[in-house]
């Protein structure tokens, strides 16, 4: 009896472990299990929110080692949809993201620190409007494991503040607007 409670877990103990080991996963932007969103001040006001509805990307993620991890992410700009159709042509338009110009965004990650448990800074380099700065994200890890088809998942969700005018958006939109917050909610399936 003791050996085979013994045997059962070093067997769960292998499994687990297997589980824990770094492994590449693609963003479900295709299942609709990932979200890009920002939101930004009006006037002080109220907040406006939106999206990008076309995006692509992957990461790699190693629960024992997060300071392993990689993201990379690209993001069709003109997919910009804030649910106001004359709004969303002149945000895509050469007074803030260029869209005829730069029709892509993108975000590369190049460090993770872990700040907590399931939590981590990923500093990155996001490309807007021809701009390429660092960045950090701020992300939290909302779970990890098989789903009902047979794969495995990973989810996590972030947040970071950037200045439109360190991307080269000049136009003023008042003292309440000159940051816009980036909201991410990413489901990833290992490859």
């Amino acid at each position: 009896m003791l050996k085979k409670s013994l045997a059962a877990l070093t067997l769960g103990a292998a499994l687990f472990a297997g589980q824990a080991l770094a492994a590449d996963y693609a963003i479900d932007k295709p299942g609709q299990h990932a979200f890009i969103n920002f939101k930004i001040s009006h006037l002080g006001y109220s907040w406006l929110y939106g999206t990008f509805k076309d995006f692509d990307g992957s990461f790699s993620f190693d629960a024992a080692n997060p300071e392993a991890s990689k993201v990379n992410v690209t993001i069709n700009t003109a997919s910009l949809d804030s649910n106001h159709a004359e709004r969303d042509k002149h945000l895509r338009s050469a007074d803030f993201l260029n869209v005829d110009k730069h029709p892509q965004a993108s975000f590369v990650s190049t460090a993770v620190k872990s700040t907590g448990e399931g939590t981590a800074d990923i500093t990155g380099d996001l490309t807007l409007n021809g701009v390429t700065k660092p960045v950090v994200i701020q992300a939290r890890l909302l779970g990890e494991g098989q789903d009902p088809w047979g794969g495995y998942r990973a989810g996590f969700e972030g947040s970071t503040r950037i200045a439109l005018k360190d991307f080269g958006i000049t136009k003023d939109l008042g003292p309440a607007s000159q940051e816009v917050e980036l909201i991410l909610s990413v489901e990833g399936i290992r490859q």
